[in-house]
């Protein structure tokens, strides 16, 4: 029986290189894409037994936690969202979920899927919530789990979540924190923060490509899943059977993603290397220079300054600046890609990531020299070199 092949044959893979300066995935580190093509190993194999238990090692550093259950869920930052609501949250529970962005109602949509009672706090798109609101939030709804994003990717704004675990602990709350563009960027402090449950990704922060979610759940919520009544209603997301492989165990539950983990392990590694300190102040210092760049250029982000993450600007376009026709030249003609707004503001803002092996000088002043030619060239007059010579200027004072 003959084989039926498509017509032309499809050729070998060779995309267009781009700069991925969106809002992930970023580009991987060349150590990164060395690291995936290590042989495979069977997923119970005992090299890859000791591989498994060296990455979590290095996630527990890079979480700053000593959680025992801390392991990468196979899938993305979304099935990290939901591998932790599934598991701490039975229908009819009362929970609390903060949004200010596409996230946070991402958060609110999955958790109303789980059955739960959920009572949403809003703020406006790039603001965060202060520790004494959210005080009297759960003084007035005593929830079980109260839910927050730590850096909405939607607005690149910065949520402090420093204080937030104390004051759970005073309502019997559980803390779940969103840390998808926020881990290896800017700091995670899971157990001095007593953060109950976060959960991440490897495409942003850490430089992977996308396909895990790291996370860490600790022992309040390890408390919650023994007590719950009812079976998780996720099989493939029963963090009680991924723990039994990713323990010591060792018990088969899925085949996991031999070459992603190897991918991982090198992320991590190289967080490590170069220190969580430094790693955090890279990321500050390229983020002013680009803050300045685009300041010069006449431009301003949807984040007030206060909160500002430095490894992802919203930035608003000016008027009569075209969303789509914009981002494809800087696609086209400069290789750069930029992500595009979410929600209330798809069309009116572009997403420029600073994230991981992409937080680098020669990225800030590559896409400030595009953005300064596709703007002009869409009507909106920016100096001629203003941009990359603001940003030239912090990175000599600095």
């Amino acid at each position: 029986m003959s084989t039926v092949l498509p017509s032309p044959l499809a050729g070998q893979l060779n995309p267009v290189p781009r700069l991925l300066l969106g809002p992930g995935p970023g580009d991987m580190h060349p150590r990164v894409i060395a690291a995936m093509t290590t042989p495979l190993l069977g997923h119970l194999d005992p090299q890859f037994l000791l591989i498994m238990a060296e990455t979590q090692e290095m996630l527990r550093a890079v979480f700053q936690t000593r959680n025992e259950l801390t392991l990468p869920i196979s899938a993305t930052g979304s099935g990290g969202m939901e591998a932790c609501l599934v598991n701490l949250i039975e229908p009819g529970e009362r929970v609390v979920i903060c949004t200010a962005g596409y996230f946070g109602d991402r958060m609110v949509e999955m958790a109303r899927r789980c059955g739960a009672e959920v009572h949403v706090e809003q703020e406006r798109w790039g603001q965060t919530f202060a520790a004494d609101r959210i005080r009297q939030i759960l003084q007035r709804t005593r929830p079980k789990l109260l839910g927050i994003v730590n850096a909405e990717t939607s607005t690149g704004a910065w949520q402090d979540i420093s204080e937030l675990g104390p004051l759970c602990r005073e309502f019997d709350t559980l803390l779940l924190v969103d840390c998808v563009t926020s881990l290896g960027c800017t700091p995670v402090n899971v157990d001095a923060w007593q953060i109950d449950a976060a959960f991440s990704c490897s495409q942003k922060g850490l430089s992977c490509p996308p396909g895990l979610a790291p996370m860490t759940v600790g022992p309040r919520a390890m408390e919650a899943i023994r007590r719950r009544k009812t079976p998780v209603r996720s099989w493939y997301l029963d963090l009680t059977a991924l723990h039994s492989y990713w323990g010591a165990e060792r018990v088969y539950h899925h085949t996991a993603p031999i070459t992603m983990v190897y991918a991982l392990r090198e992320g991590l590694r190289l967080v490590l290397e170069e220190g969580l300190d430094a790693r955090f102040a890279r990321h500050q210092r390229n983020a002013r220079a680009l803050q300045a760049g685009l300041q010069a250029l006449g431009l301003r982000t949807l984040a007030d300054e206060h909160c500002q993450l430095p490894q992802l600007h919203a930035v608003v376009l000016p008027e009569g600046v075209n969303d789509v026709q914009g981002r494809k030249r800087l696609l086209e003609e400069f290789g750069i890609e930029v992500g595009g707004g979410l929600g209330e503001y798809k069309g009116r803002v572009w997403r420029i990531g600073l994230m991981g092996y992409n937080s680098r000088p020669s990225c800030v002043f590559q896409v400030l020299a595009a953005l300064e030619k596709v703007l002009n060239d869409c009507g909106f007059k920016c100096s001629p070199g203003s941009g990359v010579a603001a940003a030239e200027a912090v990175y000599a004072s600095s």
